[in-house]
């Protein structure tokens, strides 16, 4: 996960979400009424897309609120991974409107209906700048949240989308190609898939409990490893707690004459200085003592 993060006052930003949301609802229900009159199912096509960015933004703007709540007896790892729930059912959402679409789309392929042109081209043009709009509301949060930047990337898709909208629609204008609108419905959907597709995979990965893409734990482990009095480390845990947060866990067999304390703290450290993990875990074992574990973990790292 990157370490750069561009902090925006909390407030602020839910500001902004909300009127990216706004904007939004906005949009949709004008390419709802004119994909309908113009008979448009591209336009159409678009405006559920962007319905479901801005629904994407509410279930966005709702797990911001409750990521900020403290800890507490039920939650001790916080409320953090609100956002990375809210990220799943947003691509879950997406999937489902993908694959109708493409039926949609399909159906019209085989007897494609008239279409108005002009007005496919005059409200995709109205939604490209609205996405525009979006975008920048929401481009400088997306570089500090998974949830958000998953918003604005849909909102570039659906920039991308309002361009492919104008395309067919001048299209028809010229040769009155009505197979072109289904055609782009089904272009729109297949990027929908991909792009949901590709977001998806490290928001399973932070349910799963699955590690970072970086660090490595091979990489951890050479360097607690290669830490003054440790012997040697097993039983070896790395997961993301949320989207900016790692921890590790893991049981160390220290060298006899080793002193504990010291070599706890220098691990500790290494771990915070070298790789940002400040959650860590040890259990400081001896050659003589043995692992304290009475059962095998079967899933632990060695």
């Amino acid at each position: 996960m990157p370490h750069d993060h561009h902090h925006i006052d909390p407030d602020t930003g839910d500001r902004r979400v909300a009127v990216a949301v706004a904007v939004n609802l906005l949009l949709t229900f004008a390419q709802i009424v004119g994909g309908v009159i113009s008979g448009s199912l591209a336009l159409i096509a678009d405006a559920i897309h962007n319905f479901s960015d801005a629904i994407s933004l509410i279930i966005a703007l709702v797990a911001r609120r409750v990521a900020r709540r403290p800890q507490d007896e039920v939650m001790t790892f916080g409320y953090g991974r609100a956002e990375v729930v809210a990220a799943l059912v947003n691509y879950t959402t997406l999937f489902v409107i993908a694959f109708y679409l493409i039926a949609e789309a399909v159906m019209r392929m085989l007897d494609p209906p008239g279409v108005d042109g002009w007005i496919v081209v005059i409200i995709a043009g109205i939604a490209l700048a609205v996405d525009a709009v979006t975008a920048a509301l929401t481009y400088a949060m997306s570089k500090d949240s998974l949830n958000i930047r998953a918003a604005f990337l849909h909102n570039v898709a659906d920039a991308l989308g309002s361009v492919a909208v104008i395309f067919a629609g001048t299209l028809i204008l010229l040769y009155d190609w009505r197979l072109i609108d289904p055609l782009v419905t089904l272009g729109i959907a297949l990027y929908i898939l991909w792009h949901a597709g590709r977001e998806v995979l490290p928001v399973i990965r932070i349910l799963m409990l699955g590690s970072p893409d970086a660090p490595q734990l091979s990489d951890v482990r050479e360097q607690v490893n290669a830490q003054a009095g440790v012997e040697d480390a097993h039983h070896m845990h790395l997961w993301q707690i949320d989207e900016h947060r790692t921890a590790f866990e893991a049981h160390l067999v220290v060298k006899d004459g080793a002193d504990f304390a010291d070599v706890t703290e220098r691990v500790k450290a290494m771990l915070a200085q070298r790789f940002n993990i400040f959650h860590a875990t040890l259990e400081l074992e001896t050659s003589a003592s043995g692992c304290a574990d009475i059962a095998p973990d079967h899933a632990d790292a060695t």
